[in-house]
């Protein structure tokens, strides 16, 4: 029924609202080669500091996102990627809050105006609706940040950032496998925005800097997380860390 469904609204919403859920991808091939610092873990790139952004950004919009499922998801699918995106998105929260200070990098407080959309338009959805939205926008973001996470992974020499990609790589495949399976995702939609994302104003793509003095916003882990964070003495050493539980 879900795909059946998604060729009118679902289009219209997904092409005013899609591009990259994460932060900084217009700029991975072009300036992201500059290297910004030299640290005791190796050089940090301009996209490696986006991507640090990208991936605290990306909690910020999708954990609160994964709280509204698990309130308005009328189907079992649905309910389950919720949990997956609360437990993922926890963990890699984790990750960013201890290495950012580490790297000298201000990760933001609040998500996109771009990110804030989505969860806008999920918050209004209702009954069915929600549950097909929900599958069809989480898979078209997570499916559009998937290459560039493995992107990072093979280029960057900074053991930190090499340590969060593997992180990211794990729950962001896990996350599109969870959309999948609710059974709504309509593939020729979702992968037709995917891959030709309207371009959008740079500042509807950023997260704004914290004030100075602003506590920091903590994603808690739930009572029953499957997913860890990095381990920052494997990180720092330079090893590929453990992942244990679901990824996400």
């Amino acid at each position: 029924m879900g795909t059946i469904f998604v060729g009118g609204a679902l289009a219209l919403t997904l092409s005013a609202l899609a591009y990259p859920s994460m932060l900084g991808l217009d700029t991975v091939s072009t300036s992201g080669d500059r290297i910004i610092a030299n640290t005791q873990w190796g050089p940090l790139t301009e996209s490696d500091r986006s991507f640090v952004v990208a991936v605290r950004a990306a909690g910020l919009w999708e954990y609160p996102v994964g709280q509204i499922g698990l309130q308005k998801g009328q189907s079992k699918g649905v309910l389950i990627a919720s949990q997956h995106l609360i437990d993922g998105h926890a963990a890699l929260d984790e990750s960013c809050r201890k290495i950012a200070p580490m790297l000298n990098i201000t990760i933001p407080n609040v998500a996109s105006p771009q990110q804030e959309g989505f969860v806008n338009t999920l918050k209004s959805d209702q009954g069915k609706q929600f549950d097909v939205d929900f599958a069809n926008i989480l898979r078209m973001t997570h499916g559009s940040i998937f290459n560039t996470v493995a992107k990072i992974r093979s280029t960057t020499k900074n053991t930190l950032v090499r340590s969060l990609a593997d992180q990211a790589n794990n729950t962001v495949l896990d996350h599109i496998t969870v959309m999948e399976k609710t059974g709504l995702v309509d593939f020729d939609t979702t992968l037709f925005t995917q891959t030709t994302p309207p371009k959008l104003p740079k500042s509807d793509m950023t997260p704004p800097v914290p004030p100075l003095g602003q506590p920091m916003v903590v994603l808690t882990p739930p009572p029953n997380a499957t997913s860890t964070p990095i381990d920052l003495g494997a990180a720092v050493n330079g090893q590929v860390p453990g992942q244990t539980g679901n990824g996400g």
